[in-house]
């Protein structure tokens, strides 16, 4: 959108600039690429330079502004569903569900539980200094997917290219200066082998953990205090230890229990209800779909949960319920058998011989689960806010549809939908493209001219970043790049949205497809006729001589 914008905006600039000049020189059909200007052609000064690349600054300017208002009346619908890949609903027959973070919400007192009862693990059983328990949950400070290093204790956000985005990386609660990490990767670039492993985490000799989980938000930010609290006190510690402790005190959290009990004692507290949800299962059982829900969460807690949020019939909604799944080892791991739970909670020892509406099931494998209810291939489509442990190996391994829950969807596509950002992007890529343009004088006028322009650019891309997150940005883009999470999403989504509830504006014949992204060497000129606005126009060599 600001894009295609910002793109006409140049082609405006570039034929008002040419004025008294020898306007822009378009090849003719099998032509020999106009970037073929002599250097000596592109090196020539001229007195007027200054002037000529100001006034196309300014004509620029003029038009990327003049175009805002219709951008603005062409927003984005934070409601809507996107799509990586084609997919019908008609063909889908099986709908399957996560519970947390996809079934059901939480509000923002859970994670200051979560980091509260973690931290207060790490002073009473892993006799860390009390002095940490000054450090409070800041529910702004980190995003998801982003990376650790676990041997460098430094979190950052790294593209689909395995580069890091200067200026995200935190040691501590602190921004760490690009000419240090710079030094410290040779580079900018983390190699494949250090990259974090197949479902994100630090494992086999990779250094780096990716934090996929909604869950992980108060797990990077008590990382970040408790290294910020030994860096600022002159600790001597070993961040792989750190690392570790703090893993198994947020997962002590859940494991024993002290998030669940919690959240059944005040679940009006915890629980954002929602009828969609509801609403969403209600559809899709008029339309005679089949529903059934894999979870890790247990028994008595989605029982509670579900209640709260549907109703106490909710049972009668699912063909199937599995708790304590052990998600991803479920989809992977044929070994263990299902165990039916009865009302009380108690496990039955009885063999399962069919998967029965109504019942609770726990553990189990989603090969027996195939072998019980048949259900197989593209007519089952799951929905997970976990793009590795929910999503990557039904799409990868069993041919299942996928859709990722995403909610932070929702706020992002607000922010994008506001004049400042429409007008600070829009902006942003027509000076890009001016830069692009431009590079080919090469006088000292000119690159004086250049320098300040790209100064403004990099100003630019923090005025960005600042509008998502004042540290990380958005989780779905670095500057110009999409983010290694946004790459992750692409391969294993086939579709994504903020909340099941966008599901309620589509019809159940409904086909998503994903829009047409051309390639770089596509035809330029195609994609903004179109009114596509998915990429900038590459400019041909700027080929005007000033008389």
């Amino acid at each position: 959108m600001a894009a295609a914008a910002a793109a006409r905006a140049l082609l405006a600039a570039g034929r008002a600039g040419a004025g008294g000049r020898r306007g822009r020189v378009l090849p003719a059909a099998g032509a020999a690429p106009l970037c073929t200007v002599a250097p000596q052609q592109q090196q020539r000064p001229s007195p007027d330079m200054k002037s000529y690349l100001w006034s196309r600054y300014k004509e620029a300017k003029r038009v990327t502004k003049e175009l805002v208002p219709s951008i603005m009346s062409n927003m984005l619908n934070p409601d809507a569903i996107f799509s990586n890949n084609e997919m019908s609903l008609s063909d889908i027959e099986i709908y399957g569900f996560d519970y947390d973070y996809t079934l059901v919400f939480y509000s923002k007192h859970l994670h200051t539980l979560i980091f509260n009862a973690a931290r207060d693990l790490l002073i009473n059983e892993h006799r860390y200094p009390a002095e940490i328990r000054k450090y409070d949950y800041d529910p702004n400070f980190a995003i998801r997917g982003l990376h650790y290093d676990v041997h460098r204790a430094l979190l950052m956000k790294i593209d689909a290219f395995h580069y890091i985005q200067l200026g995200t990386v935190y040691r501590g609660l602190s921004v760490v200066p690009d000419e240090e990490v710079i030094a410290m990767y040779d580079g900018s670039h983390v190699p494949l082998e250090q990259m974090s492993d197949f479902y994100g985490k630090s494992s086999q000799g990779n250094t780096m953990k990716q934090f996929m989980d909604i869950f992980s938000l108060p797990e990077m930010t008590l990382l970040s205090c408790v290294n910020e609290y030994f860096l600022k006190n002159n600790i001597d510690y070993e961040p792989v230890h750190l690392y570790k402790d703090v893993k198994d005190s947020i997962r002590d959290v859940h494991i024993k229990g002290i998030m669940y009990r919690a959240i059944e004692a005040d679940i009006e507290k915890y629980i954002c209800y929602a009828e969609q949800t509801r609403a969403v299962l209600a559809k899709l059982a008029d339309h005679g779909k089949k529903m059934f829900l894999i979870t890790n969460s247990p028994s008595s807690f989605v029982d509670k949960g579900m209640k709260f949020i549907v109703g106490k019939d909710w049972r009668d909604l699912f063909d199937v319920v599995i708790v304590q799944a052990e998600k991803p080892n479920f989809f992977n791991d044929k070994r263990r058998p299902f165990r039916k739970v009865n009302e009380r909670g108690v496990l039955l020892w009885d063999k399962i011989h069919k998967l029965q509406k109504g019942q609770i099931y726990k553990q189990g494998n989603l090969y027996e689960f195939l072998k019980l209810t048949g259900w197989r291939g593209s007519k089952v489509l799951y929905f997970g806010d976990h793009i590795y442990s929910d999503l990557a190996d039904l799409t990868l391994k069993h041919g299942w549809r996928t859709g990722a829950i995403i909610p932070e969807l929702r706020s992002e596509i607000k922010i994008m939908n506001t004049e400042k950002y429409i007008q600070t992007m829009t902006w942003l890529q027509t000076l890009t493209g001016l830069l692009e343009h431009m590079q080919v004088h090469r006088d000292p006028d000119s690159q004086m001219i250049l320098e300040e322009w790209k100064k403004e650019r990099k100003e630019m891309r923090e005025m960005n970043r600042n509008f998502f997150n004042a540290q990380f940005g958005s989780i779905f883009r670095t500057d110009e790049n999409p983010t290694y999470f946004l790459r992750r999403l692409s391969r294993f989504a086939d579709i994504y949205m903020a909340s099941l509830s966008c599901l309620l504006n589509y019809e159940p014949d409904y086909t998503f497809y994903p829009r047409r992204t051309p390639l770089q060497h596509e035809l330029p000129g195609w994609s903004d006729q179109l009114c596509t606005g998915t990429f900038r126009i590459p400019f041909l060599q700027e080929t005007v001589q000033i008389k």
